[in-house]
């Protein structure tokens, strides 16, 4: 049972993912990208070898899953190139707490979580701290959501 305090803050967080334009309807693309390039250009193997976003060089790039992704050296685009799904963020990149609602909402690198192994990426550093109230949880909702979100 949530709290009143719990009640408000969940819907302070979830209200301007619901108002967003931004929000993908069916249809879209399985991998969030902006201008064609994956995770706002952020360097998807520093997040396990870094611990936290690097921006990537589109002079290492490499064309993966319908997006470009970026890397801040070659080396971490050929791990990438070698297993792209050990490091790409789950749920094509889309915000990991909207899609155990149900839904589509871009996200930000700043908003990150590495869970088992896994790199999973929120809307902001706000509903990111909602969502991490029950990360197992909220994958499993999001892997039970997932099949059908893209449409």
């Amino acid at each position: 049972m949530l709290s009143r305090r719990q009640l408000l803050k969940t819907s302070l967080v979830l209200a301007p993912i619901v108002a967003l334009p931004q929000i993908a309807l069916a249809g879209e693309p399985e991998t969030f990208a902006v201008d064609g390039i994956a995770i706002r250009g952020a360097d998807p193997v520093a997040f396990f070898t870094q611990g936290g976003p690097v921006m990537g060089d589109a002079a290492h790039s490499y064309d993966w899953a319908g997006a470009t992704w970026h890397f801040a050296n070659a080396e971490n685009r050929d791990m990438f190139a070698a297993d792209p799904t050990a490091y790409a963020p789950q749920f094509g990149g889309y915000c990991a707490f909207a899609a155990s609602k149900g839904a589509l909402a871009t996200s930000v690198p700043e908003a990150w979580t590495i869970y088992e192994g896994k790199l999973y990426l929120n809307f902001s550093v706000a509903v990111r701290q909602v969502w991490s109230e029950d990360i197992p949880g909220n994958i499993a909702l999001a892997e039970a959501n997932w099949p059908g979100i893209l449409g």
